[in-house]
């Protein structure tokens, strides 16, 4: 049975992890096929946004530890540097929205996976836990990046070094997420967001997601000049030529993400 399983539905790369008698915990297959994935979602025309989601009662529990024994352990480096840094690498740097459904736990790398995706909604029963205090390490996956700029430094030191659980109201009220939605039909309104994000001038999505990169580096006046460069390219795109058209007809939009 395969570790993640994948499909296309109506231009949304749907991509689950499928361990669920292991919470989703990664091991090396699975980290390496999620890379495959997001190369294929990255270069596949018919997908133009892409949903993250976990099979069963969990989002992802991290590592499997159960990797970590044994002779022929990967070591940490070789954790970091060929399974998980290249996942977020990968999220941040597509050029097309990335949802992250969060239907249950998702603890140390699960966590940070889901945190650095675009757009991040949660099941009302989901929490989320920074775990890597539990057993002396560190926070990884971009952990230590993306959780201070979604709620503050004083906050993310807090919750890394404590290891709270954090449920889903929580985490929407401090700004980690974008939205609950109730545990009842959940992905079926997840997928409603991703056919959404789909739907909508996704270069331009994608150019966007390029400003908010920059921003984390820039100084202000870098980031107007990265705007500038970048609004240029999107008033070049069929996009934007459709939706004045269809604004100045009164008509919606029909975009192709060129």
């Amino acid at each position: 049975m395969s570790s993640i399983l994948f499909e296309i539905r109506q231009g949304v790369g749907l991509i689950t992890f499928n361990r669920p008698e292991k919470y989703n915990a990664f091991n090396r297959e699975m980290a390496l096929m999620l890379q495959e994935l997001l190369d294929l979602c990255a270069q596949e025309k018919n997908v133009r946004a892409v949903c993250l989601t976990g099979s069963g009662r969990a989002f992802s529990a991290g590592q499997d530890l159960g990797e970590l024994t044994g002779g022929d352990a990967p070591g940490f480096d070789r954790i970091l540097s060929e399974h998980y840094n290249p996942v977020v690498s990968r999220i941040r740097r597509l050029e097309k929205p990335v949802l992250s459904a969060v239907n249950g736990v998702a603890a140390g790398a699960g966590a940070n996976i889901a945190l650095c995706c675009d757009v991040v909604v949660a099941a009302a029963s989901a929490v989320f836990i920074q775990a890597f205090s539990k057993i002396g390490l560190i926070p990884d996956s971009g952990g230590t990046f993306t959780l201070p700029r979604l709620v503050g430094l004083q906050k993310a030191s807090a919750l890394m070094m404590l290891g709270d659980r954090v449920g889903a109201a929580e985490a929407e009220r401090m700004g980690m997420i974008y939205r609950v939605l109730p545990d009842e039909g959940f992905m079926d309104e997840c997928l409603k967001i991703a056919l959404q994000l789909a739907s909508l001038p996704t270069r331009a999505l994608a150019l966007t997601k390029q400003a908010l990169n920059a921003s984390q580096h820039q100084d202000f006046d870098a980031q107007l000049r990265t705007e500038d460069q970048l609004q240029i390219r999107a008033a070049h795109t069929y996009d934007y030529a459709e939706g004045v058209r269809a604004f100045l007809e009164k008509r919606a939009p029909v975009f192709r993400g060129e």
